[in-house]
């Protein structure tokens, strides 16, 4: 009995490595919480998706999600929206952003196909990621969303509150006005707001996309975004 007992407890501990396994290697922070959902829907993803990076629900869609007040990167009549979840400290999400997101930008973006909506979802492993949501959204408070957006990702290892009020500084912004709004918390809430957002379209980790509702999931290459924005201009 006792060898049968510590057979059993050896497969469950191998089958926890291996989804942990296939979660890094699908390139996806994941929120605490829901780790061990995540890591459930990754494994399926894998067996299913074939590696394209969607998740096992396949053609699921997400529920409507309000992006009225978000900021939004091209022509906001663009036939694709994608929605980004991300986390400002997530390595995976700079992957995305100096990878993947250059060539949505050039060949997507620029030419009116899609706009992308950003929504914050800062993980609670990542100590400096809630501060740099509210850096963003106070600059967006601005009109400097963007420059923020890339600021922060291209100086991720810089990240700090004295940085983000420099980098306000240096992109022309009123200084104490971004100064108040960073230090009081006034953001907080917005923060929190997408985070629930996010979740009740079952995103459990950053980043993740909903592109025309359709949700693909982690760092992935630039032919897998294509491959659904595509499907998406075709639908």
């Amino acid at each position: 009995m006792k060898a049968t007992n510590l057979i059993v407890a050896l497969l469950v501990v191998q089958i926890i490595l291996t989804s942990v396994l296939v979660v890094q290697m699908r390139g996806l922070s994941v929120a605490p919480a829901a780790q061990a959902g995540a890591q459930g829907q990754a494994a399926a993803a894998g067996a299913q998706g074939g590696g394209t990076g969607q998740q096992g629900s396949g053609s699921a869609l997400a529920p409507t999600i309000d992006t009225t007040e978000d900021p939004v990167e091209g022509d906001p009549n663009a036939p694709v929206t994608i929605i980004e979840f991300s986390d400002f400290q997530c390595p995976y999400c700079e992957t995305f952003f100096s990878q993947s997101l250059p060539q949505i930008r050039s060949q997507y973006i620029d030419t009116g196909k899609v706009k992308m909506i950003y929504k914050q979802f800062p993980l609670s492993f990542h100590p400096k990621a809630q501060k740099a949501a509210e850096a963003s959204e106070c600059a967006f408070a601005q009109g400097k969303f963007w420059e923020m957006h890339d600021t922060i990702f291209n100086n991720q290892a810089s990240m700090s509150v004295a940085n983000y009020k420099k980098w306000a500084g240096e992109m022309g912004m009123d200084q104490a006005a971004f100064d108040q709004c960073l230090d009081s918390g006034s953001m907080a809430a917005s923060v929190a707001a997408d985070q629930a957002a996010g979740m009740q379209a079952g995103v459990s980790g950053t980043p993740s996309f909903l592109i025309n509702g359709q949700l693909v999931v982690g760092a992935q290459p630039f032919p897998v975004f294509q491959q659904a924005i595509e499907a998406a201009l075709a639908g």
